[in-house]
């Protein structure tokens, strides 16, 4: 929630860097465990089927954070950046997805790939996807749960009950540099 470079955000309310929501909060303490508590209850409810296309990492999205945000599944449209990387510009988001899902199509993507294959595939796909951050907030949590269903079509079931935040969150950094190798270490201790 935190630790976004946004300035004159609409997504925020005015004067503030807590997010619009449904449930009006506007405390950012308050905001993020009740992001965290409704994304957690959706996530245990199957996700949404599809084509592994943008269009169904959109639904993804939308399945986790319907409850607290109107723009839940929707690209967002304001320029952002963490720790002074700037993610994808708004405007390009719609043709990096398209870029990056192709890579779902790969056969190391598919079912009968190498458990090795399947890793690097995900750590690259994973790594270009968190690049391009195309919602608000959330990105993180769709990610993970999108990951979780390309290992599961693979033959290469991730079982995020065991991500670790204190070495999953720097293999993300990491890759932001395209040093994929923490994260492919961290994709491994998931299978």
């Amino acid at each position: 929630m935190s630790g976004y470079d946004v300035f004159d955000d609409p997504y925020c309310y005015k004067g503030t860097s807590v997010l619009k929501n449904r449930a009006r909060l506007r405390d950012a303490k308050t905001l993020n465990d009740f992001e965290l508590e409704m994304s957690t209850l959706r996530s245990q409810e199957p996700l949404p089927d599809g084509q592994f296309t943008p269009a169904h990492y959109r639904r993804v999205h939308h399945h986790l954070f319907q409850d607290v945000y109107s723009w839940a599944g929707k690209y967002r449209t304001v320029r952002t950046s963490k720790g002074g990387n700037p993610f994808a510009y708004p405007e390009h988001i719609p043709s990096y997805m398209d870029q990056v899902f192709g890579k779902l199509a790969l056969p190391a993507m598919k079912p009968s790939s190498s458990e090795a294959d399947f890793l690097a595939a995900a750590a690259d796909f994973l790594a270009e996807l968190n690049a391009i951050h195309p919602f608000r907030e959330g990105n993180g949590r769709s990610q993970l749960s999108f990951m979780h269903l390309v290992g599961q079509r693979a033959g290469h079931p991730l079982e995020l009950k065991r991500v670790t935040p204190e070495t999953f969150m720097p293999a993300m950094i990491a890759s932001f540099d395209r040093d994929l190798g923490p994260l492919k270490s961290e994709l491994q201790k998931l299978l």
